[in-house]
């Protein structure tokens, strides 16, 4: 059911969220974009604040997963940030936003790469315990801010798509490392940690190409549906 200042449009959404602040305040795209502007800060403020708790556990412990994902958390922060910015701008400028974010998701899979490389000349084992504890601790931040950005997945565009698929692997992502850390416990290599890690790598690197189609289906452009945002 729309709202009366919708109603008038036969179905169709703004061609961007620009037209938002035309429509008025009391519009229920304006109510929407203005709450999906507090969400993605709210997960960006969660994401930046599990940063340095991966990043100084993963170091001490040498983790090559456990530091890629502190990367992660980092790579999540920007994007959430990006697309509160971007909420306003032009569906043209949003799919430009979308492409660069495409980029950013994929720069953690490179380090991740050159990260699991060096460990491999020195494959020593992570500590178990302090790697279950902390990823544990991050699927618990990613499941919350999955849990928050599941209803805008489909409504804001590529770049809510971008911010939920995020969350998405990440938690996937925690689930290998929790098993890494139990399994490191059992055995003391430090190839599992190796492998997880490496899986991190190959799953941003494929939501890169998902958040990359995600904004070529912006309205506007080329191939993309007309109305690609009033289905959501």
């Amino acid at each position: 059911m729309r709202c009366c200042s919708c109603a008038g449009r036969t179905g169709a959404s703004p061609r961007s969220l620009s037209e938002v602040r035309a429509s008025g305040p009391g519009s229920c795209h304006h109510v929407r974009v203005s709450s999906l502007r507090r969400t993605v800060l709210l997960v960006a403020a969660l994401n930046l604040a599990y940063v340095g708790v991966e990043a100084v556990v993963a170091l001490s412990i040498g983790s090559v997963s456990l530091l890629a994902d502190s990367v992660d958390f980092l790579e999540d922060t920007a994007i959430n940030l990006l697309i509160a910015i971007a909420l306003g701008w032009s569906a043209a400028r949003r799919r430009g936003v979308g492409s660069l974010l495409a980029v950013v998701i994929l720069l953690p899979a490179i380090a991740t790469i050159v990260m699991a490389i060096s460990k491999i000349l020195d494959p020593v084992p992570p500590g178990g315990v302090p790697l279950t504890v902390t990823a544990l601790g991050a699927l618990l931040v990613n499941l919350g801010c999955a849990a928050l950005l599941v209803r805008h997945r489909r409504g804001g565009g590529g770049l809510t798509r971008a911010a939920w698929l995020s969350a998405r692997n990440d938690a996937v992502a925690n689930l290998a490392m929790i098993a890494a850390g139990i399994a490191t416990l059992w055995w003391a290599t430090g190839w599992i940690d190796i492998v997880v890690g490496l899986g991190i790598g190959l799953m941003n690197a494929d939501a890169a190409r998902d958040v990359w189609r995600a904004a070529r289906r912006e309205p506007g452009a080329v191939g993309a549906p007309l109305h690609e945002e009033a289905r959501a």
